[in-house]
């Protein structure tokens, strides 16, 4: 009816639900509407040229029908047709209750799960305008309860998100943070190595200086007291200069007489030029080990072909001379050897 209609859409529900209820409770009035409005709210509206089968199996809302073929062959024969007595309502047979119409019985037996309908003939009386407010009262509140409970499921369930994602948040810092503070250690810590190792290898540069500068000028001291036929320094009682001199002029006696060295030092120049090489061998070794340990020093010497020399007292050494050791050479306890290379 309008009526209804403009009722239920004055009361804010869409139009298109409240054909859709008014069509599927045949427009059994105001209270069946709004019911199905109520339990079907949420759900698609669906197409409206759809029919529903209803589940009240053998329930008739109209009084039985005649054929027209059958109508019409009783009116030629002088009889008229016969109806059965309309029915007014649909009463479920389990439980009792009446219903107005299909739609209505259909819905309880989705509720109830009763499948035994029959037809009545009880009438439902109309809601007087006092029942329908009551009815649209009750109608309103149950749809506002429903909202408000369905508003603070939707609250709940953004607060358990915000939750969710804050906790993700925090982890995820929390993450970064370690990460950078084990970065951080570790970059100290490789700081402090190579500090370490920066010091170490300072320290190692600057005691070989000072080791070969204490070597040179102990062997020019050396060298300038033989040369001027003075005391060697550190190696206790003078020389006299006579036996400086005699030393100078045999090879053999070189150094402080009657004084037994175990170790000669050596420095060794190369007649290209560059660093001098400086080492410590027993004074026993052959000259042939210098020219060994020259060659493992520089790649360009050939323990076969380099040479030796001394600028004081002036000497080359042949390579007979190779078998000999360096105290037979007069070459203890410290000496200059120049290498030549061809």
């Amino acid at each position: 009816m309008a009526g209804d209609r403009d009722t239920l859409l004055g009361m804010g529900f869409d139009s298109a639900r409240v054909d859709w209820a008014l069509r599927a409770t045949g427009n059994r009035g105001l209270q069946p509407a709004m019911d199905h409005i109520l339990e079907h709210d949420g759900q698609p509206v669906p197409d409206l040229g759809t029919v529903t089968e209803s589940k009240a199996g053998g329930a008739r809302t109209d009084a039985m029908d005649v054929d027209d073929e059958d109508a019409d062959a009783l009116q030629s024969l002088g009889a008229t047709a016969t109806t059965e007595v309309e029915a007014k309502s649909i009463k479920c047979s389990e439980c009792g209750k009446i219903f107005r119409n299909t739609a209505l019985a259909n819905f309880h037996a989705e509720k109830s799960g009763h499948d035994q309908f029959e037809e009545s003939t009880e009438e439902i009386k109309p809601l007087t305008e006092e029942e329908k407010k009551q009815k649209l009262e009750e109608l309103r509140e149950r749809l506002a309860a429903k909202r408000a409970a369905k508003a603070q499921e939707e609250i709940k369930e953004q607060k358990a998100a915000e939750a969710l994602r804050r906790k993700a948040g925090k982890d995820m810092n929390k993450v970064k943070e370690d990460l950078k503070v084990k970065q951080a250690l570790q970059e100290a810590e490789q700081k402090k190595r190579e500090k370490i190792e920066d010091a170490k290898a300072k320290a190692a540069v600057k005691a070989q200086i000072e080791a070969d500068k204490k070597a040179r000028a102990e062997k020019f001291a050396r060298e300038k007291a033989i040369r001027d036929g003075l005391p060697i320094p550190g190696e206790g009682a003078a020389v006299p200069v006579a036996a400086a001199r005699a030393a100078v002029a045999t090879p053999s006696s070189f150094g402080v007489a009657g004084k037994d060295y175990q170790e000669t030092r050596l420095q060794i120049r190369m007649s290209t030029g560059g660093q001098p090489y400086t080492t410590t061998l027993r004074s026993e070794a052959p000259l042939r080990e210098v020219a060994e340990y020259l060659a493992g020093q520089n790649l360009n010497v050939d323990v076969d072909t380099v040479a030796f020399a001394q600028h004081f007292p002036r000497k080359t050494f042949d390579r007979l001379d190779f078998t000999k050791s360096l105290k037979e050479l007069g070459l203890t306890p410290s000496a200059v050897l120049i290498a030549t290379v061809p």
